[in-house]
């Protein structure tokens, strides 16, 4: 019998299988990568309230409207609150062809129990090219 060396767990490894499970269109993971009591809400502005609600509302969406898709994400920030409380800025997207668009951020709040992350908070937005633009051109701090 060989000694298994078990890696501390990472927000990036977190993140990974959260979007392995999504390009799996596997709703139970998706769901086991959000504690128990999490909320979640899409960019249409649905609320998902606990882990078994969201893996609820993902059957479908890996079923029917999303079946096949594949989830692109980029991390931008990590801002450690606690040892074990993160949040987590990305943008990122979902598609079915070679290139996914750019098109959600999204806010992760993270917690790791036993030593594990996983999500408490998710809010996922989508980005509106015009007033992204128009934003830009009026702050003239940037």
């Amino acid at each position: 019998m060989t000694d298994t060396i078990t890696e501390p767990d990472t927000i990036e490894a977190a993140l990974a299988r959260l979007s392995a499970a999504w390009d799996a269109g596997d709703a139970a993971a998706y769901a086991n990568e959000f504690t128990d009591d999490a909320s979640y809400v899409i960019y249409a502005g649905i609320v998902y309230d606990g882990r078994d609600a969201i893996e609820r509302g993902h059957v479908p969406v890996f079923e029917r409207w999303q079946k096949g898709s594949r989830m692109r994400m980029r991390v931008l920030r990590v801002r450690l609150l606690a040892d074990d409380l993160a949040v987590v800025l990305t943008e990122g997207g979902i598609g079915k062809g070679r290139r996914i668009p750019i098109d959600k951020v999204q806010t992760f709040v993270m917690v790791r129990r036993d030593g594990r992350w996983q999500c408490a908070a998710f809010q996922n937005t989508k980005k509106n090219r015009l007033f992204i633009r128009m934003n830009r051109a009026f702050d003239r701090s940037r």
